[in-house]
């Protein structure tokens, strides 16, 4: 058969498989543990996805490595339509950080859709004197490398604001990271770790009852819902911007029309009214796209984060 024949025919039944898609329960596999934003955005997601798509999501946890290890695991399934990756930032920062990932993310996915813009907030305890961004790096500068702050992971959005203020700076504290944002959280309770930035999806029940204290917001804007709080731009910082995201990929040769349709759930669910409250106390700013302006938005991003690591010399 010429293989123009072929393609055409071959185009041709897509929309009848996507219409007949899916036929049995989806795997979702999120690249972070219970409890952080990753898994809090899937989880508010998935009731959405099940009445749109008919089927229900078996959401399964693949944390570690800055969702290095579920991106992996990912990878390697099936490009059938019932395997899809809830990814966040480091699928733009990972090929930068770490030697042997054993694929690469540009090759073994295909964008399906951004979900958020996510946003971070610096923020120490409650009862911590440095309550200020000034204050905070005043007392760093007059002790340096003797604090410390956490993060989800490395190569985290966590991770890199506070590299890249530290570095602003002109000051330093180690670097601790944790295996997810609620492990981050327990530290900075518990006082192990002096000051985080952190998307706020897990520390907005802390920030509520007066446990944290947010001082300043890593985007070049004020988050919605949290107009109080400055943002490190604002505060002597000026060009200041770093925020993270949440998407959805899929293995690499998943068929266009499976890849549409789930972009179009996933964005019904982002833009549901039901939700919109919700996502603002979390600090998710909903930015639900289609995905070839997704897989601008990666490149875009891919080159950016690419030249602030090799800048702060975190590059593998």
């Amino acid at each position: 058969m010429p293989l123009r024949r072929s393609l055409l025919l071959a185009s041709l039944a897509l929309p009848a498989l996507a219409q007949s898609w899916p036929a049995r329960p989806i795997r979702m596999i999120v690249s972070f543990p219970p409890g952080g934003s990753t898994d809090v955005v899937a989880r508010l997601i998935a009731p959405t996805l099940e009445r749109v798509l008919g089927q229900p999501v078996v959401i399964e946890n693949r944390g570690g490595a800055n969702g290095a290890l579920g991106a992996a695991a990912a990878a390697q399934g099936p490009a059938d339509g019932y395997t899809w990756l809830l990814d966040a930032g480091g699928a733009v920062t990972n090929q930068f950080l770490m030697r042997g990932l054993g694929f690469e993310y540009e090759r073994a996915f295909a964008p399906v859709t951004q979900l958020t813009l996510l946003p971070s907030v610096l923020m120490v305890r409650a009862d911590s004197p440095h309550n200020t961004l000034a204050k905070l790096l005043a007392h760093l500068r007059a002790n340096p490398g003797r604090e410390s702050y956490g993060s989800s992971g490395t190569g985290t959005g966590a991770h890199l604001s506070g590299a890249l203020l530290m570095r602003r700076a002109g000051t330093e504290a180690q670097h601790v990271p944790y295996r997810g944002g609620a492990q981050q959280m327990t530290a900075m309770l518990s006082g192990e770790t002096l000051f985080t930035f952190s998307t706020l999806a897990v520390p907005a029940p802390l920030l509520a009852d007066g446990r944290l204290t947010a001082i300043a917001a890593s985007s070049a804007q004020r988050i919605p819902g949290y107009e109080t709080v400055g943002t490190v731009a604002e505060q002597g910082f000026p060009g200041f911007d770093m925020v993270d995201f949440h998407q959805i990929s899929a293995p690499a040769g998943t068929p266009a029309a499976m890849i549409a349709r789930m972009a179009e759930a996933a964005s019904e669910a982002m833009n549901s009214p039901a939700l919109a409250a919700r996502f603002q106390l979390l600090g998710l700013i909903p930015h639900a796209q289609g995905p070839e302006a997704f897989a601008s938005f990666l490149t875009l991003q891919r080159q950016r984060m690419g030249e602030v690591i090799r800048a702060e010399g975190l590059a593998a």
